[in-house]
């Protein structure tokens, strides 16, 4: 039987009430045995419980438990998964982890394909590591929204883009979450000359039979670092290729909303900006349901910040002493959203008066200047390109040039040695066009 070691319980909670306590172990609910997080949170529903405690010392508790149905027992485990991470045993013609420099930290090595990582943090994965058993239990709860790495689906040539021989097998249980109503997101890396072109038509014709339970597939510009050494072979996409493939997606798109009332299948900002095209309008993201694959980023951001901008109209309106403000701010992010954050900053020093605005972008030495992004940026490379610059009253930085929830960049510098580096404070902006405003003029707007 599996134990479960219990990390933390919590205050006025049921589970101290039962005189639970860190260090115990969680085997069982209802006699039965617990895989992972989905089996103690479908069991826990139950207003009856019978509850299997191992303690430090062997001794085991069976404690009955009556509560509400949505009530929480108040424990908290080590792992949120309550089970160890499952790798991924592909070998991904395309997959970034492989084209990381060495003697970075450890976790960035690690490549996940775990199911259950898809629901709980909106993870891809390719399928390839799913079992029956786990299709059963993703139904069984409800799991959704799945979201899948298709890449393409020839089955040939899918074993062949993920080094696996079952890689092509696996697009079958796409089929069963489908009958069972699962919702589903796709996401298709694509390579020139490997799945675009005819390849992308066939894939984007197939999947948009699982329409409307695979609500959105996106299509991203595979990632080239410098260090590919020994790695197959791949092309950047230029100007033109990225005209070709918005072409054949934009075209499928009006096909997908005649027939179901959803765009479908979208190219990532990159694509745009790479082909010099206007954003699509607004209505075209559908609700922007791949905004974490870089889709539809830009143009959110693009209409918060004129809300936000109007919004600062108003003001103005109201409190004429607001459109003087003495400050200088510098602002640092990747090549790739230079332009348009240039555009957005014209704008506020257009309209309040004694503001100065300088946007750097910053050339990704580190992994390669193919790489354009700001969420791959490393504190060392904005240091060494921010060095000795007048950068005013603060440096503002995109969040997503640090890790979730702490202040370390990719490199491992930590965000206050950067800021003793510079000599100047350092503010976060959110990818928000409305904190992006407040954080250049330093006043609340939002309400």
């Amino acid at each position: 039987m599996k134990k479960h070691l219990i990390a933390k319980v919590k205050n006025n909670s049921i589970a101290q009430e039962m005189d639970i306590r860190e260090g115990d172990a969680l085997l069982a609910i209802n006699d039965q045995p617990l895989e992972d997080i989905f089996d103690y949170q479908y069991l826990c529903q139950n207003d009856y419980l019978e509850v299997l405690i191992e303690k430090p010392d062997g001794d085991r508790w069976l404690l009955e438990i009556d509560k509400d149905p949505d009530e929480d027992l108040g424990i908290e485990f080590d792992n949120g998964l309550m089970d160890g991470y499952r790798s991924c045993h592909n070998r991904c013609i395309f997959c970034f982890i492989d084209q990381m420099p060495p003697g970075m930290r450890e976790t960035l090595y690690f490549k996940d394909d775990d199911s259950r990582l898809s629901f709980l943090q909106g993870n891809y994965v390719t399928l390839t590591n799913m079992s029956d058993h786990d299709i059963d239990r993703i139904i069984k709860y409800h799991m959704s929204p799945i979201n899948i790495s298709f890449q393409t689906t020839n089955p040939e040539l899918r074993c062949m883009m993920l080094n696996n021989r079952f890689a092509g097998e696996a697009l079958k249980k796409v089929d069963r979450l489908y009958e069972a109503g699962i919702a589903m997101n796709g996401q298709i890396v694509l390579c020139k000359g490997v799945n675009d072109g005819d390849e992308l038509k066939r894939s984007i014709e197939d999947l948009m039979k699982y329409m409307p339970v695979l609500e959105s597939v996106s299509v991203v510009p595979v990632g080239l670092s410098k260090y590919r050494e020994g790695l197959y072979h791949l092309e950047p996409f230029n100007a033109e290729d990225a005209k070709l493939t918005i072409d054949i997606i934009e075209g499928y798109q009006d096909k997908a909303y005649e027939n179901c009332g959803l765009h479908f299948i979208h190219a990532s900002d990159e694509f745009y900006l790479l082909a010099g095209r206007d954003l699509p309008e607004a209505g075209r993201y559908d609700g922007y349901l791949q905004l974490e694959n870089g889709v539809g980023m830009l143009r959110l951001f693009i209409d918060e910040c004129d809300e936000a901008i109007e919004r600062l109209k108003d003001m103005f309106k109201k409190n004429h002493s607001l459109k003087r403000r003495d400050r200088k701010v510098s602002m640092a992010t990747g090549k790739l959203a230079a332009p348009y954050i240039r555009k957005m900053a014209s704008r506020l020093t257009g309209l309040i008066e004694g503001l100065s605005v300088d946007v750097y972008a910053i050339r990704n030495d580190f992994f390669g200047e193919t790489i354009t992004v700001a969420g791959l940026l490393t504190g060392q490379d904005i240091e060494a390109q921010l060095k000795g610059k007048d950068l005013g009253d603060v440096l503002i930085l995109p969040q997503n040039v640090l890790r979730s929830g702490e202040d370390v960049f990719l490199d491992d510098m930590h965000l206050p040695d950067l800021e003793n580096s510079l000599q100047v404070p350092i503010d976060i902006v959110k990818s928000s066009g409305w904190d992006f405003v407040e954080k250049i003029v330093g006043e609340r707007i939002y309400e």
